[in-house]
């Protein structure tokens, strides 16, 4: 079973995009509201990979980002962000910290588990429980 750490300011993402990934892939799902909360949980659950808000108050996406580079308990796990912004420069950007992948809001929760799956070349996205 995949687990995941959900990392957004709003409630409202967080619960749709848990929801999804349980329901369509039977994936274990963690979250948190602040990229400093974010970086104990993935200390504390090791997560296959993150799902990460790119604007959020205080510390954002990016930075959070990078400051989980630094940390070797995490900085081998993929962080995939998730934004409103599809601008060019933004996607420059984005592209060039390294990140896993950029997912853009708003997305689709019937298809969101895929579109992970595909970014993170983990074959199939559901799994046996999900098929049930």
């Amino acid at each position: 079973m995949r687990r995941i750490l959900i990392i957004d300011d709003e409630d409202d993402i967080r619960e749709v995009a848990s929801l999804s990934l349980e329901a369509t892939a039977g994936w274990q799902v963690f979250s948190a509201s602040s990229g400093e909360q974010g970086i104990e949980m993935a200390r504390i659950h090791q997560p296959d990979a993150i799902l990460m808000d790119v604007m959020m108050p205080g510390q954002d996406g990016p930075d959070t980002f990078l400051q989980m580079q630094e940390i070797p308990a995490i900085s081998h796990i993929p962080v995939l962000l998730l934004t409103a912004k599809v601008q060019g420069m933004d996607r420059r950007r984005f592209a060039d910290l390294g990140v896993a992948a950029v997912l853009f809001k708003p997305f689709d929760p019937l298809t969101l588990a895929a579109q992970i799956t595909e970014a993170l070349h983990w074959g199939s996205a559901l799994s046996n429980s999900a098929l049930k």
